[in-house]
């Protein structure tokens, strides 16, 4: 549930794409009823107070439309447990108004007891424990027994609606669906088949749990472990929002419980009984946040600054510290953002009588003092903090004015800020999405920058890349989130969960694994055939030294192994195979090294591009770099090549070597050689026993390797093909940022603690030849289709697309920029566009 819209944003009119029912009849059990209770202060009289969440906007219609009913507390403790619950205002157009009085069983719980089982075990023990944040959970048996004497009421108050449905002999058909929510009734669905069975009352039981499962050695920690597992085992279908954590509660079954599991199709028998596990990723209401992006006027005064955005209820879980303190570290290393950029954070009041909650409040109004006082500028202040709930009309306008949003939790269960996010971006230049791996949003949303909030440095770094991605890398990024958010959204939540719980009444479509099962770097076909399937066309884009041929003395020794010649080779030869070797190697150099005809090299890390049809595109360099290059190479052939050192001339770039220098004068010589590549105006640049001198231009492996695949597949190759992208050093890293969420990234490292973006590591060229033989044997089972792709066809598309990029952006010129060194009078404008 968005737990910003559950703290006060206001409620608007849900607007649904298509109706989703249920065979029988619906309970739903969730700690609070779908509204609040409040009591008008002049008649005194009950009144309900719409609350606007994602569980209220999937679920409730589907209970009015199959009469069901809502089992939960008022929000108040009502002093006569038989005061009439009010019905709906008449006015009201929020998901609850049909959901008659009749239909709702309110919880009335003793205050002391509740405030035990509430804040004492729910808030105190199992949110920070399921957060993985053990040190903040406190364990009192007060406390639990205090959840267990709840639970039961609960389950009291489930069976007697169960009861109430039995009487009305509605949807008799089919039995009913009882659906008991999250983590505060993890205990009642046992009891409430307990008592169901000695009814003799017939019911179909789910649980669903809005935050993480965590893994088996902190769940564990819990002492009474064994009795919720067992509560929730009560159940005949248990979900979360990912796979990891079915994967979680699996694991404690079979740890904690001793329980027989089925790990691939994710079922535990305990009783003699099956429960299914399935991964239900909750969506948001997109249609209806994008009508109200549409139809919200901007509230953002100033629209030459660009907004960093984060919402957020005011929670320790949240990483709300640590979000200030990264974007303090990018006004540091990043000056030239200062006046430029504005950090404006929402952060939702919560449980504002708990300690813990207010000695937060009053950090992140230290911090929030602090850096302001440090940036201010007479003209501007880095951070605007909001604290207070905030209309959806006007979050609606946030979400689409931003340029770059912050979903950084230290842990959460999926986060909708993202998604309501991606919801709204209609604009033409799109904002960036930056996601924390430890949310379920992480895990789904692949196009998003990947942003570990604890690496207060790297967050910087990536806040700072979302700030300069080029326009045509968010649009690519954002067209993706938006097609699956939209595809997902909340409807098809509560779509799939009747469809796991056989209780839809029309067809729809497996909802299928929401993430990759884990693999070893050897396990090729569980990993790449569910990714290629069987019908895509695959483009394979290969580093060529380390990767290809193994890293040796000399790059003139880096041969390429007959084997794995052979069979890029055949690889080249197949018809919905594409290739192209990208390496830091001159790209004339790199064709010879490889030797294979009809496919496509890319030499100096992209900055040169042959194509199969012989064409070449050369990136623009500055004019007065020309001379520069020379100059370098003189005064590095004269300072620093020596014992063993040598400097490799590849034309636009110069690489010093120093693998054959002794290690005690290493150090030294890479000093004294990057201090010579900076003087000269150029970047010097890390690889594997060498310094790469690299000129200053917004060019590398992954532009380039982006710039390969539109121009050989057209703007939209992203939906046309699957690609592989293998690399085994920092350079390839720019590509594998590039193609995040949209490739499997292969990294070559024989160290376990190399630091990469890629999705699985390779330990040597063997493993990649290895899966270069799996790539040839999945595609050789294919049957030839008559769209496959030939280099003709790929022509075709790169000169159309070329043209249509020519028209949209035509090429600027420039006194200081050489023009390109081959005939490529149709890759130049491609090229100006790309490095704009």
């Amino acid at each position: 549930m968005s737990e910003t819209n559950i703290n006060g944003v206001s409620p608007v009119v849900s607007v649904s794409r298509s109706a989703c029912n249920s065979k029988g009849s619906m309970i739903v059990v969730s700690n609070r009823l779908p509204f609040i209770l409040k009591r008008n202060e002049k008649t005194g009289e009950l009144e309900r107070k719409a609350s606007a969440g994602g569980l209220v906007t999937a679920v409730a219609p589907v209970v009015i439309r199959c009469s069901g009913i809502w089992v939960g507390w008022p929000g108040i403790h009502l002093e006569d447990p038989n005061e009439k619950i009010p019905e709906s205002d008449p006015n009201d157009k929020t998901p609850t108004a049909g959901l008659l009085s009749k239909k709702i069983v309110p919880i009335n719980a003793e205050p002391k007891l509740f405030d035990s089982y509430y804040n004492g075990c729910c808030n105190g023990t199992f949110w920070p424990l399921f957060h993985s944040m053990p040190d903040r959970a406190t364990f009192i048996a007060d406390h639990w027994r205090a959840y267990i004497k709840t639970n039961e009421e609960f389950a009291e108050k489930t069976v007697h609606a169960l009861h109430l449905l039995k009487e009305s002999n509605e949807k008799n058909g089919s039995p009913p669906i009882v659906w008991v929510h999250d983590y505060h009734l993890m205990l009642t669905a046992n009891w409430i088949r307990q008592r169901a069975e000695e009814d003799n009352i017939k019911c179909k039981l789910a649980f669903f749990l809005h935050i993480p499962f965590p893994p088996w050695d902190i769940f564990r920690l819990f002492p009474w472990s064994d009795e919720v597992l067992q509560g929730i085992l009560g159940c005949d279908m248990v979900g979360f929002h990912i796979t990891d954590y079915c994967l979680n509660f699996i694991d404690c079954c079979q740890r904690n419980l001793g329980c027989r599991v089925d790990r691939k199709n994710l079922l535990v028998e305990l009783g003699g009984r099956t429960i299914c596990v399935r991964p239900l990723p909750i969506g948001v209401p997109f249609d209806r946040f994008v009508q109200l992006a549409q139809n919200v006027k901007p509230v953002l005064q100033n629209q030459n600054q660009k907004i960093i955005l984060g919402v957020d209820r005011l929670d320790y879980t949240k990483g709300l510290v640590h979000r200030l303190k990264a974007f303090e570290r990018l006004l540091h290393k990043h000056p030239e953002h200062i006046e430029k950029v504005v950090l404006l954070q929402i952060s939702v009041p919560s449980r504002t009588d708990v300690k813990e909650y207010q000695e937060l409040k009053e950090e992140m109004d230290q911090l929030v003092g602090r850096i302001n006082g440090r940036f201010t500028t007479p003209n501007w202040s880095p951070i605007r903090y909001i604290y207070g709930c905030v209309g959806q009309d006007e979050l609606a306008a946030f979400y689409r004015d931003a340029a770059v949003a912050l979903v950084t939790p230290l842990r959460d269960g999926m986060n909708l800020v993202a998604k309501e996010f991606v919801a709204c971006q209609i604009n033409k230049t799109p904002g960036v999405l930056i996601v924390s791996p430890f949310a379920g949003a992480g895990e789904m949303m692949h196009e998003a920058l990947i942003c570990n909030p604890y690496e207060l440095d790297d967050a910087a770094e990536i806040i700072h890349r979302a700030l300069i991605m080029p326009e045509d890398e968010r649009i690519v990024r954002m067209n993706n989130l938006r097609r699956r958010e939209q595809l997902n959204d909340v409807d098809s939540w509560m779509k799939a969960f009747l469809k796991a719980m056989d209780s839809l009444e029309e067809d729809a479509d497996d909802i299928g694994a929401t993430t990759m099962q884990p693999v070893t770097i050897d396990d090729f076909d569980e990993y790449l055939s569910k990714y290629i399937g069987y019908t895509q066309k695959l483009a394979l884009l290969l580093d060529y030294d380390g990767t290809l041929a193994p890293i040796a003395p000399h790059p003139d020794l880096a041969t390429l192994p007959l084997e794995t010649k052979h069979t890029l080779q055949r690889l080249s030869n197949m018809s919905d195979v594409y290739i192209a070797i990208i390496s830091g190697r001159n790209v004339d150099n790199v064709k010879n090294m490889v030797g294979i005809e009809g496919i496509t090299y890319a030499g100096n890390h992209g900055l040169e591009i042959l194509h199969p049809d012989g064409s070449k595109f050369v990136h623009p360099m500055p004019m007065e770099l020309h001379d520069k290059v020379a100059d370098l190479l003189k005064a590095l052939q004269e300072q620093v090549c020596k014992d063993g050192a040598w400097v490799e001339n590849k034309g636009a770039l110069l690489t010093f070597h120093f693998r054959e220098t002794p290690l005690a004068k290493r150090a030294a010589l890479a000093e004294q050689a990057r201090k010579l590549i900076k003087a000269a105006g150029f970047t010097p640049a890390p690889a594997h026993c060498a310094l790469e001198a690299r000129p200053p231009v917004a060019w590398n492996k992954g532009r380039a390797s982006i710039y390969i695949l539109r121009t050989a597949f057209g703007l939209d190759w992203s939906e046309r093909i699957r690609v592989i992208y293998a690399g085994d050093d920092v350079t390839d890293e720019d590509a594998m940022q590039a193609l995040k969420g949209m490739a499997a990234t292969f990294r070559i490292a024989s160290s376990s603690i190399t630091k990469t973006s890629a999705e699985r590591r390779l330990s040597s060229t063997d493993s990649v030849l290895a899966m270069l033989k799996w790539v040839e044997r999945h595609f050789s089972r294919r049957k030839p289709r008559a769209n496959s792709l030939t280099y003709k066809n790929a022509r075709k598309a790169r000169d159309s697309i070329q043209m249509h990029m020519s028209y949209q952006l035509p090429p600027k010129t420039s006194p200081k920029a050489s023009p390109p060194r081959s005939r490529e009078h149709s890759d130049k404008s491609s090229s100006g566009s790309e490095s704009s």
